[in-house]
């Protein structure tokens, strides 16, 4: 009976050869990875310099911003909020006063006795809290004093995101343009003040100056919608109470 045997030496030669290709492989990467790294060292060592400014510059940078911080910027603030004590004195009593008003805001704008004004300290202190306060201030002033171009000016400097402020100051500019006669400037201002803070007393505030600005130019669909969003926002606000009226007169004008 013939008897069959089997031949593991083919496959002993196949494994033998899938090995010697995996380490020839193994080596080319190897290679290949000295070869990178060589190439890198030398790239480094040619640009060691230029490398060594640029990371100079930026440690340089750094500092010049920590110290332009601590010893610029940071004093400015401290002394630009004292110096705004003193016209803001004067701002509260106009505020309070039965006469003499115009004198006593002209005193917070311009200054007296050396000391700072709103001018002043917006002038000097522009890139301060204060310094921006201080524009709002010589804006609501000038306002008071019935000079609007100079409030548009000064109002339209200062900016922020207070809840209240920040709609107050763009209102104020509606303000200013409605007592100048541009219905039109004024309208962008109050929907302007109305959208810069979503809240119960500046929204529909303004929305109703709006919608009556749009009234006065004969925009009456878009009064319609001004009064509209009102009533379906802030039914509950002092505009809020009586809009409907406003909302018939705006339908039934068109």
């Amino acid at each position: 009976m013939a008897t069959y045997k089997k031949k593991y030496k083919a496959e002993g030669k196949k494994e033998q050869q899938q090995v010697d290709e995996s380490e020839f492989e193994t080596a080319g990467v190897l290679n290949t990875l000295d070869e990178t790294a060589s190439r890198s060292e030398k790239w480094i060592e040619k640009n060691s310099k230029p490398l060594f400014y640029a990371l100079v510059s930026v440690v340089v940078i750094f500092l010049a911003y920590l110290g332009y911080t601590k010893y610029i910027s940071e004093p400015n603030e401290i002394e630009a909020s004292n110096e705004l004590a003193f016209p803001r004195k004067y701002y509260d009593q106009a505020a309070t006063a039965g006469s003499g008003i115009d004198s006593l805001l002209t005193l917070g704008l311009e200054g007296a006795d050396g000391k700072y004004g709103f001018l002043d300290i917006a002038d000097s202190f522009s890139g301060t809290n204060a310094g921006n306060l201080a524009n709002y201030y010589a804006g609501v002033s000038y306002l008071e004093m019935k000079q609007y171009d100079k409030a548009i000016e000064y109002l339209e400097r200062f900016n922020s995101d207070d809840e209240m402020l920040g709609p107050v100051t763009l209102g104020a500019v509606g303000d200013a343009f409605a007592d100048i006669n541009q219905p039109e400037d004024a309208l962008d201002y109050y929907v302007k003040a109305a959208n810069k803070k979503d809240n119960n007393f500046t929204s529909p505030l303004f929305l109703y100056k709006a919608g009556m600005t749009a009234m006065e130019l004969k925009k009456f669909d878009k009064a319609e919608s001004l009064f509209i969003k009102i009533k379906e926002n802030y039914p509950t606000s002092d505009q809020g109470r009586d809009v409907e009226k406003f909302i018939n007169a705006a339908k039934y004008a068109q």
